[in-house]
């Protein structure tokens, strides 16, 4: 379904109206000024409060972390005279906090972003939306009833570049879609330090299914998000398989994944990651009969098919011939575009503005994350998991 169709179905009014946001107060729409409040000053939070100090019109105005040293990290990162806060409660009770980022562990973002929500702030919620299907049906019951931007912080959905891209693909570049080939490998042990083994969970938090979805939740979800955009549909169902192979650690959460999603008309896309091998790092492959298009973090090309150098050779006797061509030079597709997540932020400043609804939605990140769900179930118990009929209103 798309944005236009959403909104009307669901009765939602935020494009193209005067009134939605019209009593959010705080002086917000005279002075062209949106203050900031980060919840969760890690690394992720750290390299937000980075990019809100580079941005006009956004102002950060408090951080928040329940860790003191992550706090006075966020704190020094932020710069002078910006507020700290141990609880988030006490944050979201700030009358001065137009907007917050919610950038906690993933098992919180339900919880402290619903409580966001209900203190009247616009939310900038980073991915994945919601840990359970519960945490995700109860958030979006309570994000589309509020007249507040949402956000869901799949910044690629932000991209200029992968906005283009997904025009293209829908325009007929490469032809029919097949099949969707993606990966994020890294080598590394994924691990933070830890001084005081007491706080080894909270600190190596994805480490521990308690507050993690793992590899899944942390990094291919951006890219179910991208197959869902250009497909424009979730998938039927989802098979898969992990394991702790490498990493002898005491994790709990995977140190490796594929799972392959089937979509309708028998399109499937496969994820999968490493953790004990970085070749070729982070890319995407949609393969249609016309053509291939490659996506790293920030480039493309385009690989067309059709008169190729085609080889014919026996290989075992059975079945005669093979073919077999190169993949070859790739035409590049080039779009300026910042940065992701930068992009994001600014997307997130001009809905605000403009009263808007944002690219990456409550609606587009519940359905990342039910996707996500789906693949844990999978894995974990070793099941081939179905489309929850409980989310079919989504569809």
């Amino acid at each position: 379904m798309d944005r236009r169709k959403f909104i009307k179905a669901s009765g939602i009014a935020l494009i193209g109206t005067t009134s939605v946001l019209s009593n959010v107060g705080f002086g917000l729409y005279n002075n062209k000024n949106i203050n900031i409040g980060v919840i969760g000053t890690g690394s992720r939070g750290k390299g937000l409060i980075s990019l809100i100090n580079e941005l006009e019109n956004l102002t950060l105005y408090s951080c928040c972390d329940n860790l003191p040293f992550r706090l006075e990290e966020g704190l020094a990162r932020a710069g002078k005279g910006v507020k700290g806060y141990s609880n988030y409660k006490n944050l979201l009770n700030d009358e001065n906090i137009h907007a917050v980022i919610v950038s906690t562990t993933f098992s919180a973002h339900a919880e402290v972003t619903k409580a966001a929500i209900e203190a009247g702030k616009h939310v900038y919620s980073e991915k994945t939306l919601a840990k359970n299907y519960s945490g995700i049906k109860s958030l979006v019951n309570i994000v589309k009833t509020s007249n507040k931007v949402f956000q869901t912080g799949h910044q690629y959905h932000s991209s200029r570049l992968y906005e283009h891209v997904v025009g293209l693909i829908k325009n007929g570049k490469i032809g029919k879609v097949s099949a969707f080939e993606c990966q994020w490998n890294r080598n590394g042990d994924w691990r933070r330090k830890v001084d005081n083994p007491d706080l080894e969970r909270a600190i190596n938090w994805r480490m521990y299914k308690e507050y993690s979805g793992g590899l899944l939740a942390e990094l291919s979800s951006h890219q179910i998000d991208f197959v869902n955009w250009v497909l424009e549909a979730t998938p039927e169902k989802v098979m898969g398989v992990g394991g702790i192979d490498y990493w002898k650690d005491g994790r709990e959460t995977y140190d490796n994944i594929h799972l392959i999603y089937s979509y309708p008309e028998g399109v499937k896309a496969k994820f999968s990651c490493l953790t004990n091998n970085a070749n070729e790092g982070y890319q995407i492959k949609v393969l249609g009969d016309k053509g291939t298009i490659l996506l790293d973090y920030d480039k493309a090309w385009f690989y067309p098919e059709g008169n190729k150098n085609v080889t014919h050779q026996d290989l075992d006797g059975v079945s005669g011939a093979t073919a077999k061509a190169e993949m070859g030079y790739g035409e590049a597709i080039k779009v300026l575009h910042e940065e992701p997540t930068r992009q994001a932020l600014i997307d997130f400043r001009d809905n605000i503005f403009n009263k808007t609804l944002p690219k990456s939605n409550f609606i587009t990140g519940a359905k990342t994350a039910i996707c996500v769900q789906m693949g844990l179930d999978a894995m974990y118990n070793n099941d081939i998991v179905h489309w929850p009929t409980d989310f079919n209103d989504l569809v």
